[in-house]
């Protein structure tokens, strides 16, 4: 019988950014919302969307942010930016902790629960377009010390931490905002370099991972973004026994949308995603969710596949304080 609670628990597998349907889909259960520079202008404004959000969302929502400090940060309008992770961290540990502190007050008051930092990847790529100054070293060891140090500071300040782009975007020489990259590399190289970050992180409890849209060879010979890719998620779930959320980069980055968001967000669920990002309430977002709905109803497989999820999200929510997940 199809659990008539079902459509709920599919809409909380998605995080929309703000636009046109995000009252209709906080309406009817949407797992959260994430903010950029165009919803922030003042700490009273940002507030005041943050509440009103929550008013008109059915189940508290993930309210969510890219704040890595430096290049990837939403509140420049509000004061000058912090430092990028890469010199955050080669100004020292005390350094970086100070920062990070920082950072997590201020989300913290705005009311953010869910920070989508820090990168995990290590940037051995130095003609990198995409990461960068983002990671905070060349040096595995380094990378695996700084996530180690963000992520904790974020926990005890009552803001999820979420790690990202696994399994590494640090090798790439294209951006996969308008490309799907291919990393070349053979997987004990990967699991050397790149995927032990990600390794380390989950041996010290991250709750939550984000998967990268790009090819990488040693888990996929044909095409397939490790976002999408059963055998990219699977070794997360099976060879490195991770049973917390991992939620997709934005879905509409060209390094995925090829296969159209409906097939996309499918192919995901079966890959063992859990949650997925729209940076759009659009009616894109919003049709995709409500298509997915319809397939779901007739799949025993993607069925399966949503309570498992949802199990993951509502294990999460419960370490927000106030959630009525």
């Amino acid at each position: 019988m199809y659990d008539c609670f079902m459509d709920e628990k599919i809409w909380q597998m998605f995080i929309f950014g703000t636009g046109e349907y995000l009252d209709e889909a906080l309406s009817k259960g949407l797992g959260g919302v994430i903010f950029f520079t165009r919803d922030i202008d003042s700490k009273a404004q940002f507030g005041k969307l943050i509440n009103t959000i929550i008013k008109k969302s059915l189940i508290t929502p993930f309210l969510s942010i890219d704040q890595e400090g430096g290049r990837v940060e939403r509140t420049e309008k509000i004061h000058p930016r912090y430092l990028s992770p890469r010199y955050a961290y080669q100004k020292g540990q005390k350094f970086l902790k100070e920062q990070t502190e920082a950072i997590a007050k201020e989300l913290k008051e705005y009311g953010i629960n869910l920070n989508f930092a820090p990168c995990a990847d290590v940037n051995t790529n130095p003609k990198n377009p995409i990461i960068g100054e983002r990671a905070f070293s060349d040096k595995t060891s380094d990378v695996i010390d700084g996530v180690k140090i963000v992520s904790e500071i974020y926990r005890q300040s009552g803001i999820i931490p979420c790690v990202k782009h696994y399994p590494g975007h640090g090798d790439a020489d294209k951006d996969s905002h308008l490309t799907l990259p291919q990393i070349d590399l053979p997987l004990d190289e990967m699991e050397r370099i790149h995927i032990a970050p990600f390794k380390c992180a989950i041996e010290n409890g991250i709750e939550m991972i984000m998967a990268a849209h790009l090819h990488c060879t040693c888990f996929d010979k044909d095409v397939l973004p490790a976002s999408l890719s059963q055998n990219a998620i699977g070794y997360l779930r099976d060879k490195l026994n991770y049973n917390g959320v991992i939620i997709s980069d934005d879905m509409v980055m060209k390094g995925v949308q090829d296969y159209g968001s409906l097939e996309a967000v499918i192919m995901g669920i079966k890959a063992g995603l859990d949650m997925f990002i729209f940076r759009d309430a659009d009616k894109n977002a919003y049709t995709t969710v409500e298509k997915l709905i319809k397939e779901v109803k007739n799949d025993k497989v993607l069925q399966k596949c949503v309570e498992n999820s949802f199990e993951r999200i509502k294990l999460l929510k419960s370490k927000i304080k106030g959630c009525d997940c």
